[in-house]
């Protein structure tokens, strides 16, 4: 795919990935419900009774669970999401806390067009353990990344980033919860942008949305 996201005008179509409570999901479908700009058309979880998926039901946005328990092999999975999500016909795809990897079906539909949050400063502490990582070495700065998904782990191309100080007394959850709040604001301000902008080349993006 291109950087051009929207090539047939209209707001951009959205469909979100998530797996738990949803509260980047929530937030990211609050500000399409008052942005001409941005649609978010379906969210997919991988697994059933997710906080996610109550979120999309009040909002009116199409769900689907595809868990990967139901399938016999990963890539049959993987397989069912991607005709999932292309149901809805997206421009842009976002992960939203989607505990999964994704495979080669996939991103051999959505792949330059698939956006993912993580809680650390990459290249810095990726998986699934970042602050926790970033604690124990010692960092004085932490924060989270959007970077477009590739076949790694947390190794796509970076469009954002904010950094979160860390805080004398800091825990775990102190300074993941923390980060949460930076991340979301990062999540909505960009994918404002991405939209208004139809497109994942920064340099296109509106004045009020720049890399902060």
């Amino acid at each position: 795919m291109t950087n051009n996201l929207r090539p047939t005008g209209g707001p951009l179509r959205i469909a979100l990935l998530a797996s738990g409570g949803g509260s980047n999901a929530r937030d990211l479908i609050a500000a399409a419900a008052t942005d001409p700009n941005m649609e978010v058309v379906g969210l997919a979880t991988d697994r059933a009774g997710v906080g996610a998926l109550e979120i999309a039901a009040t909002a009116g946005v199409p769900t689907a669970v595809v868990r990967l328990g139901d399938y016999p092999q990963r890539a049959d999975w993987d397989a069912a999401l991607t005709e999932a999500v292309a149901e809805w016909e997206p421009d842009l795809v976002v992960s939203v806390g989607f505990l999964k990897l994704l495979g080669r079906a996939f991103l051999a539909r959505f792949g330059g067009a698939t956006l993912n949050t993580h809680n650390s400063l990459l290249p810095a502490f990726p998986g699934v353990s970042g602050p926790a990582d970033a604690l124990a070495y010692g960092v004085k700065l932490a924060g989270a990344t959007l970077f477009v998904v590739d076949e790694g782990v947390d190794t796509g191309r970076i469009l954002a980033q904010v950094a979160v100080p860390v805080l004398p007394g800091d825990d775990v959850d102190l300074l993941t919860e923390r980060i949460k709040v930076a991340e979301r604001a990062q999540l909505v301000r960009c994918v404002a942008a991405i939209a208004a902008s139809g497109s994942l080349d920064e340099s296109t993006w509106p004045a009020a949305h720049e890399r902060h």
